[in-house]
């Protein structure tokens, strides 16, 4: 197996909504975007895997310097070699490499998160920043799009945030800030006993309306001229943003299940933005 099957076969078994946006790339950009995807994967199952912090910790600390061999040419990992690979085509700065485990690493140190700019942080490290890695192997024309990549990836996060609250609560991590869990009057044990409120309703609409504002931010700052070549973005905005609605349609019932779209949906959604971006 190359170190590119490896990458494609982890993106695929994610099942994750990004990976439809990925098919219509040429070969180039679409191995390119594998092996960040894959990359992000390694990084994120870490910490989701983990049952110690400290163990967590090693293992990403190995990917910090996996991140400085693939500067050097001398990467041991087949995610580390397909982006070395990939950095010899695209602009993809070990900064942000690290910045992503930046975020990760957030996720060992804390569970909760006092208001939103502390929120955001963790945000852009795990979402934008691979949103501005996207745009770069996308490619563009208009550095304005780079100021689409950084809303696309904070609107993408904090859909996941509301989709994935009852999951993470059970996993013992709150991503609404502790300030807005506090005016809204929902106790985080609501959240850890599916405990479903009139408040916690109005919480997560203005959860919603602010995640629906980055989309919003987003595509208004995205110029036409790069708009063709950020389609797998749009793509990923199209499916997410639609189960954001979903999810809003449902009265957010997001505490005992995990709601998703179903697969050809995702396929219909991805070929209908790709015909009309």
């Amino acid at each position: 197996m190359t170190p590119n099957d490896y990458c494609q076969q982890k993106a695929a078994a994610s099942g994750s909504s990004f990976y439809p946006g990925f098919l219509f790339l040429p070969p180039p950009r679409k191995r390119a975007i594998m092996a960040l995807y894959a990359f992000c994967r390694e990084v994120d199952d870490i910490v989701d895997d983990s049952t110690e912090a400290s163990l967590a910790a090693i293992k990403l600390a190995w990917w910090r310097e996996e991140i400085e061999r693939i500067q050097s040419k001398t990467p041991q990992h087949p995610v580390g070699l397909a982006l070395q690979e990939a950095g010899k085509n695209f602009n993809l700065p070990a900064k942000h490499l690290l910045e992503i485990i930046d975020g990760m690493e957030m996720d060992l140190r804390q569970a909760r998160y006092p208001d939103f700019k502390a929120l955001s942080l963790y945000c852009y490290r795990v979402a934008s920043v691979v949103g501005l890695l996207s745009a770069e192997i996308f490619g563009y024309r208009d550095e304005r799009t780079l100021a689409y990549a950084h809303d696309l990836g904070m609107a993408l996060q904090l859909t996941n945030i509301i989709r994935d609250i009852g999951e993470d609560a059970r996993r013992g991590r709150i991503y609404l800030p502790v300030d807005e869990l506090q005016r809204f009057d929902v106790p985080a044990a609501d959240l850890l006993n599916n405990r479903y409120s009139e408040n916690f309703v109005a919480l997560m609409q203005f959860q919603y309306q602010r995640a629906e504002q980055y989309y919003g931010q987003a595509f208004a700052q995205l110029p036409a001229i790069d708009r063709k070549s950020q389609r797998p973005g749009l793509i990923m905005a199209a499916i997410y943003r639609t189960l954001l609605q979903e999810i809003r349609a449902d009265n957010f019932q997001v505490l005992h299940q995990r709601i998703s779209l179903p697969p050809l949906r995702k396929i219909w959604l991805a070929l209908k933005t790709w015909a009309f971006s």
